[in-house]
């Protein structure tokens, strides 16, 4: 008799979830034979990812812009001159160190500007 229940409780269980899944809202499209069927809409994310993702490489971009245009030394002198100031000239020292990317980028830029 236990085992009779078992294909109900996996339909029962799948019923639920997609229910649930509807709380966020449906999709409802017809079928070729005019049958109506709603299908939970597809999560997306409300964070704006490809923003973010565009703003750190605008960020890289200028940093590797003024890293060739200043130079190493001139760009070194001006970052270790913001690490002697506030908390946030200190973090824009952190943020503003050169690295793997921005020397790559400056590399790159110097080959395609005069």
């Amino acid at each position: 008799m236990a085992q009779a229940n078992v294909p109900f409780d996996k339909r029962l269980k799948r019923i639920v979830r997609r229910h649930d899944r509807m709380a966020r809202g449906v999709v409802r499209t017809v079928n070729a034979d005019g049958l109506i069927v709603a299908r939970p809409r597809v999560y997306t994310p409300r964070f704006p990812l490809k923003g973010l993702l565009l703003l750190v490489a605008i960020g890289f971009l200028f940093k590797g812009f003024l890293f060739s245009y200043l130079g190493s030394g001139a760009y070194a002198d001006r970052v270790t001159s913001l690490q002697q100031g506030t908390v946030m000239e200190q973090a824009g020292a952190w943020i503003m160190q050169p690295d793997p990317a921005t020397t790559f980028i400056a590399d790159a830029m110097k080959t395609m500007m005069p």
